[in-house]
């Protein structure tokens, strides 16, 4: 009998874990269910030793990524060391073969919820090495505050000053990066950080070296609408479901639960700033075949208590497609990556609409069989193709 409910339960452990429905257009199905198995099991446990009381659900998170760390070990191709910009830590990849010209600069910033990852984590290093000895280009990865420990705006102040520190002449001379060819990057939080740190350079008087581009791979970019049709059919997507990306949200603003809870209702933004919801109306930004089955619907007005204590989901720099049009148009050559199946896939069309609008060239590529994390999922043929777009839109542009 014990055997048999033992069995029973693992049965349906295994099934828990390992089935998720996906669309029939997605490749290699069952590596894809392993990839999400871990993130699940692990986003599992760290919920459980929140409801205890133990410890906050993104610290357990973080706590089991950073057994997934590597230390700054240089190799045949490149020369990798960590240092500080402004206090701000760096990792900075250096292609190892000899150049007669000054190199492009790359400046990536990780992903991760504003609360997750490091320029350490294994797949943000791999990522670094790659590009630097693929495009021959200086790549620096920075880190930044993580929530719970600190919210909006000390990510963003931290990425800026970094990207600062890095665009002074003596800085990109002693890394020999030519400064008429220096990009930023960045995927989902630190693409959300790499667009607001652009249009923040842009109204900085003491930066005299301007961005060439930007490089933007299936970003956050409003957090005033969560009720997107990305968002409403995202629920059960693969590795980012609408309740993540909605605590996500939050932890950036505050650990206080009736933000979260008011986010999942989209009952959060004042009738005093529901002007600024023109600046995010999917059903006026959004390419017909995405509205399909839609209606678009105001969100319900909110308190104007939680915008006064937590005002970062009305602040450009949390949300760069509350930019207004002046601010987009003088924005430098843009690459966006936007995925099918990624709850983020609609803010990322919106703001290709909205840059299209304010006269910014545009590259977009939208992934069919795409879901939010594949960019870096090294392994998947979907990875392969993505990072060779990634990289042939640099050496085009940067």
């Amino acid at each position: 009998m014990g055997r048999t409910i033992f069995l029973l339960i693992s049965v349906v452990l295994v099934a828990y874990y390992v089935y998720i429905p996906l669309p029939d257009a997605i490749e290699e199905p069952w590596k894809l269910v392993w990839q999400n198995t871990l993130p699940k099991i692990a986003t599992d446990l760290a919920s459980f030793v929140e409801l205890l009381g133990i410890n906050h659900l993104m610290d357990t998170i973080q706590l089991l990524i950073t057994f997934q760390e590597v230390p700054p070990t240089s190799d045949e191709n490149v020369t990798v060391m960590e240092t500080t910009f402004d206090s701000v830590p760096v990792r900075i990849y250096i292609p190892k073969r000899k150049s007669t010209t000054l190199r492009r600069g790359l400046f990536f910033i990780h992903g991760g919820g504003w609360c997750l990852g490091s320029a350490a984590s294994y797949i943000y290093d791999t990522l670094s090495r790659w590009t630097a000895h693929k495009l021959d280009a200086v790549v620096v990865s920075t880190d930044y505050g993580l929530a719970p420990k600190y919210h909006f705006p000390r990510q963003f102040e931290d990425v800026y000053r970094s990207l600062r520190w890095f665009l002074q002449e003596d800085i990109l001379e002693k890394y020999g990066v030519d400064p008429r060819r220096v990009g930023v990057s960045g995927d989902s939080a630190g693409g959300n950080l790499a667009a607001a740190v652009t249009q923040q350079l842009l109204q900085d008087p003491d930066i005299k070296i301007k961005l060439k581009v930007q490089v933007l791979i299936y970003p956050a970019l409003q957090a005033l609408d969560m009720n997107v049709p990305s968002l409403q059919e995202g629920a059960h997507f693969p590795l980012l479901t609408r309740s993540l990306m909605v605590r996500f949200w939050s932890e950036y603003f505050t650990t206080d639960k009736d933000l979260e809870k008011a986010m999942l209702l989209n009952q959060h933004v004042p009738m005093e700033f529901s002007h600024l919801l023109q600046l995010v109306n999917w059903s006026s930004l959004l390419p017909e075949r995405y509205k399909k089955g839609h209606f678009y619907k105001n969100p319900s007005p909110g308190s104007s208590e939680l915008a006064q204590k937590y005002p970062g989901f009305i602040d450009v720099k949390a949300c760069p497609l509350l930019a207004n049009d002046n601010i987009l148009h003088h924005l430098p050559l843009t690459y966006i990556i936007t995925c099918q199946y990624d709850v983020l896939r609609d803010d990322g069309l919106m703001y290709v609409k909205r840059l299209q609008n304010a006269g910014v060239h545009v590259t977009h590529h939208h992934i069919e069989d795409g879901f939010h994390g594949a960019f870096t999922l090294f392994g998947l043929k979907i990875a392969n193709r993505m990072q060779n777009q990634y990289l042939n839109w640099l050496i085009k542009n940067l």
